[in-house]
């Protein structure tokens, strides 16, 4: 059984979202475009989100199902929300920005993925002393206080020196790897989200910050070029903050087989699903499973999401070192031989 309501009275949606969500609500009431139904597949408008960083600003950002729908058809529906939004009704609950979006993975249409409605392109926000610009598309923590938590946990756990090498994988707009970056040597953060790496470039040159890297790429197909690039006497660390599915085999193969990574920092949004990934670098080697494995030294729950059965756990684990010799003698092989 599904149920719809309003979230008016869900108190950890800040209250500007709640002004936003109950605007469009009345801008659908009178839209001669009909909302999506999932069962039929008909009709146009799927989701609605609502960006309020702590520095101020909001986004929403309108997915569609394209249906057909023609170019002069969306730049109607764009004026439409511009008049609603800027000087009609839903002037009153502040948004600074809006884009209409369409999944072009899941629909075939010659409409672009994004069309930026009005305001601001970016919205900002702080953290740890810093300034992050966010993209419509780009991921970035929804709780600010608990973020700033979780990543002076991440800075203090990677134990790093002014000599370490950083790889921040599934880096997004850059918030962890330039907040380790006043720390060490260098950063390269690695992410396949074409608009959080060039925020993250231009996050990196708002705040001065030359000795970070961003490629843009799946981390499967990247890491393991950027690993063979590295000298073997590289003091190499390495953060992972996956999405909910976690990483990709071939991403903890490369993490597994890279012998100069003595330390790891692995970030769970979903531990059910992470946790294949972390069993994987914790195995004793074998002939399927390189390389020595890594031992799960501490591990802390975050509450970013209060009043939910959700958290992030932050994990720190280190390379154990390879087995001796004597590890594999038994109590009979031990003893003198007889003469």
């Amino acid at each position: 059984m599904l149920t719809i309501v309003s979230p008016e009275q869900c108190s950890i949606v800040p209250q500007t979202a709640k002004n936003v969500a109950k605007a469009f609500q009345d801008y659908l009431r009178q839209s001669e475009m009909l909302y999506f139904d999932e069962p039929t597949h008909l009709g146009y408008w799927q989701t609605l989100t609502v960006r309020t960083p702590d520095a101020g600003g909001c986004m929403a950002v309108i997915q569609l199902h394209p249906q057909g729908l023609t170019q002069p058809e969306v730049d109607n529906e764009m004026k439409l929300l511009t008049a609603f939004f800027l000087e009609g009704a839903g002037k009153e609950c502040g948004i600074t920005s809006m884009y209409l979006t369409f999944d072009l993975a899941r629909y075939r249409t010659q409409l672009n993925a994004s069309y930026h409605v009005f305001g601001d392109t970016h919205i900002h926000e702080k953290l740890l002393g810093l300034t992050y610009r966010i993209s419509p598309g780009a991921f970035f923590q929804v709780n600010t206080l608990a973020t700033e938590r979780l990543y002076s946990t991440i800075c203090d756990w990677c134990d790093v020196t002014e000599n370490s090498v950083v790889l921040d994988i599934c880096c997004g707009t850059g918030t962890i790897a330039l907040a380790l970056a006043k720390r060490v040597k260098k950063v390269i953060g690695i992410e396949m989200c074409e608009e959080a790496v060039e925020d993250a470039r231009h996050n990196a040159e708002l705040n001065g910050i030359t000795n970070v890297e961003f490629i843009c790429g799946r981390a499967e197909h990247v890491l393991k070029n950027v690993m063979r690039g590295m000298h073997r006497s590289t003091e190499l660390i390495a953060v992972v903050d996956p999405p909910r599915a976690g990483l990709h085999p071939d991403v903890v193969q490369a993490i597994r087989k890279c012998s100069m990574l003595k330390r790891l920092v692995f970030v769970a949004c979903n531990l059910k699903q992470s946790k294949e990934n972390v069993l994987y670098l914790s195995k004793h080697p074998s002939n399927s499973v390189p390389a020595n494995g890594f031992k799960p030294i501490r591990a802390v729950p975050i509450d970013m999401f209060p009043h939910t059965p959700h958290c992030e756990v932050a994990m720190l684990l280190e390379r154990l070192p390879p087995p001796k010799l004597s590890d594999f003698e038994t109590p009979q092989s031990k003893q003198p031989a007889s003469k």
